[in-house]
């Protein structure tokens, strides 16, 4: 039997273990039943991103965005896409730089948009600027395969 994995709920908040053996896509929150991994990016503020960053046992996908970004616009479609490919492997989640300043901040995010991929809490790659959906995923898998997800 394989570990199990703990997972934040991004409706509630709540922590979940999963069994290591379970596939984490089709898992549901046991608190409020909602899915564990949408098929599309969560929204965060300072305190969520701060929670999963915390909690979460499964690589973190953030792209930071501001709604006055033409870049970040043209590539939501694209990051939305990658997200229902990567669900059950990688959460991928939108935070708003307009709305958590100190988050972008205290990574040096200098530049919109800018995507970051976290594992167990640190910062493991980033790239900034607009990316079509193809070099997105070629991007996270280049990097998971160092973190062993």
């Amino acid at each position: 039997m394989t570990a199990s994995r703990h997972l934040l709920c991004p409706a509630c908040g709540a922590v979940n273990r999963i069994p290591g053996d379970r596939p984490a896509a089709a898992a549901r929150c046991g608190r409020c039943k909602a899915s564990l991994f949408p098929d599309h990016p969560i929204e965060l503020d300072a305190a969520s991103f701060e929670r999963h960053l915390a909690k979460d046992e499964v690589p973190l996908l953030v792209d930071f965005w501001a709604p006055w970004c033409g870049p970040c616009r043209i590539m939501a479609p694209a990051f939305a896409e990658a997200a229902k490919r990567f669900r059950g492997e990688v959460r991928f989640a939108k935070l708003n730089i307009d709305e958590a300043p100190e988050v972008a901040r205290r990574f040096a995010v200098q530049g919109v948009p800018t995507v970051i991929l976290f594992a167990r809490g640190r910062e493991l790659a980033r790239r900034s600027g607009a990316l079509p959906r193809p070099m997105l995923e070629r991007w996270v898998e280049q990097h998971l395969a160092g973190v062993g997800a």
